[in-house]
Parts: structure tokens; C-alpha cells; sequence
């Protein structure tokens, strides 16, 4: 575990540990992806992205005892917060779960029903995924095509990020921003989330959100340029002063700057879809 963050190490060891005395011999595969695996873990902010392999489907009384666990691991460390999904081998590469099959995944406190898995979990594993248990992640035969990683990432941004877009601008006109704290987040994650999904569209790869922060500097006109810098500023801590007199103005700018992000996105897509036609 020498790649992973001390403090991620640490839960990700009792977290086996805590498997094997419940379920022996039951987690066959554990795979760290997200930020740790880009190497662009931010402590306070980042979390363990894992994907456990699991002998055989897991049934709703183990969902609970799993969550036992990860309720003990969070009594113990505050942060980082785990999340991930749980899996069996032939789930392996699916963009989409299996109708009628029972997944479980860990985000925000609890275990749900559903999956999260997608082109880009695949993407990040094949390339940066970090191996607890199982074999190499280069021998799990994943092949994620470039175009399909694309089509993903914009169909996100076309759906979950228009609705965030829209979200903020009924916020605005609402005039019922939320506290600083929550605009500091909701910009954070906004630009520089839009910024990853601009950057695998552009590039057919993925990268950190300070690392599309970084790389939008290069390749986004200058008007935009100041909520780029007051979201990676946000992501690195907020130490610096800001460039922003007032949260009105602040969240304004993050949504013209995602709205003109959004249709540059779908820009370069076409432009794209056409040069591979040719």
C-alpha cells in the first residue's frame, strides 16, 4: 500500500481487516481509484474511491454488516471518507448494471442499493487504479475506447451538469444563495468538475480536478480565467485571497463560465465526431 496517502493507508488496512473477520475469504479484489490514484489526494477533501471484488453477490443482511463496518472505521477516522462500490468479477468494465441484480455501493455515510461504476471508473482503474488485493489491474482485460469515454463525459455534462447549471441560476435570480462555506464547495466542485469533463473531450483522457484547473489556464480565454483561479484557490485551501469582492458575484460567474463551458464541450465534440468520420 506504499502508493496510498498514510492516513487513507491506515483505513484501508482495518478495512480488510474488518472484511476478513466478517466475510472470510469473501473479498477476493480491492482497487483504489479517483483522486489517491491520479495522485492528486487533497486531505479534508478528497476521499478513498475503492472497488471491492466480491466472491459472490452480497445479500441485504450482509449490506448491513458491511455497513457496521464502515460505520467503525468512521467512529475511528473523520476523514478521508470511503466510497465505492460492491462487485463481482464479471461485473468487470460494465457501464451499466445487470437488470434485476441486487449491487451495493458506500457513499455518504451508508450503504445504498445501486452501482457506481462507468467509462471513467474503468479509464481510471486499467491506467492508475492502485491494487489492494486481486490481480494487477493491467490483467483485468479492461478496454475503455476513447470515444465511449467521450460520449460518457458529455452526456454528463449535457444532463447532471446542466441541472446543475440551472440549480444555481435559480439560486441567483432566487436570490437565496447559500452560506459562504456551501459556495465554496458548490464552486469548487462545479468548475473544476466541468473543467475534468472539458479536458477528457478535448484530450480522450482523464485528469485531477487541479490538474484540469491547471490545464484550462492554457486553453480557455482569459475572461474566464479568474473563477478558474478562485476554484482551484478553493481546492488548494482557500489561503489565498480572492479574487471575488462578493458571493453574488462569485456564483454569477461560475455559472456563465459553466454554461459557456457547456456549449464549447458539445462544440469540440461535434468538431471531433466529424474529423473521425473523414
Amino acid at each position: 500500500m506504499g502508493k496510498l496517502p498514510e492516513e487513507a493507508e491506515a483505513i484501508v488496512r482495518e478495512y480488510v481487516m474488518l472484511m476478513e473477520e466478517a466475510f472470510p475469504s469473501q473479498l477476493e479484489g480491492l482497487y483504489i481509484h479517483g483522486s489517491i490514484a491520479l495522485d492528486a489526494y487533497v486531505p479534508g477533501l478528497s476521499d478513498v474511491d475503492f472497488i471491492a471484488i466480491t466472491r459472490k453477490r452480497l445479500t441485504e443482511r450482509e449490506s448491513r454488516i458491511i455497513s457496521g463496518i464502515h460505520q467503525k472505521l468512521a467512529n475511528k477516522w473523520s476523514a478521508p471518507e470511503m466510497d465505492g462500490c460492491y462487485i463481482t468479477w464479471e461485473d468487470i468494465g460494465r457501464t451499466s448494471p445487470v437488470k434485476d441484480v441486487l449491487y451495493f455501493h458506500f457513499n455518504g455515510g451508508r450503504v445504498q442499493e445501486g452501482a457506481h461504476f462507468n467509462s471513467i471508473t474503468w479509464w481510471i482503474l486499467r491506467h492508475y487504479g492502485i491494487k489492494i488485493a486481486g490481480p494487477e489491474p493491467m490483467e483485468l482485460n479492461l478496454e475503455v475506447e476513447a470515444q465511449n469515454l467521450v460520449s460518457y463525459v458529455l452526456e454528463n455534462m449535457n444532463t447532471y451538469w446542466t441541472r446543475r447549471i440551472q440549480m444555481l441560476e435559480y439560486l441567483i435570480h432566487s436570490g437565496i444563495l447559500p452560506p459562504e462555506d456551501e459556495i465554496h464547495s458548490e464552486i469548487e466542485w462545479s468548475v473544476l468538475g466541468m473543467l475534468r469533463q472539458f479536458y477528457t473531450i478535448k484530450e480522450h483522457g482523464i485528469v485531477s480536478k487541479l490538474d484540469a484547473g491547471r490545464y484550462a489556464l492554457h486553453h480557455i480565454p482569459e475572461e474566464w480565467h479568474p473563477i478558474i483561479y478562485e476554484a482551484v484557490r478553493i481546492r488548494k485551501g482557500g489561503k489565498e485571497e480572492s479574487l471575488f469582492h462578493s458571493n453574488e458575484k462569485r456564483a454569477a460567474a461560475a455559472v456563465s463560465f459553466m454554461k459557456y463551458l457547456l456549449v464549447y464541450s458539445n462544440k469540440l465534440f461535434v468538431e471531433d465526431h466529424r474529423g473521425s468520420i473523414r
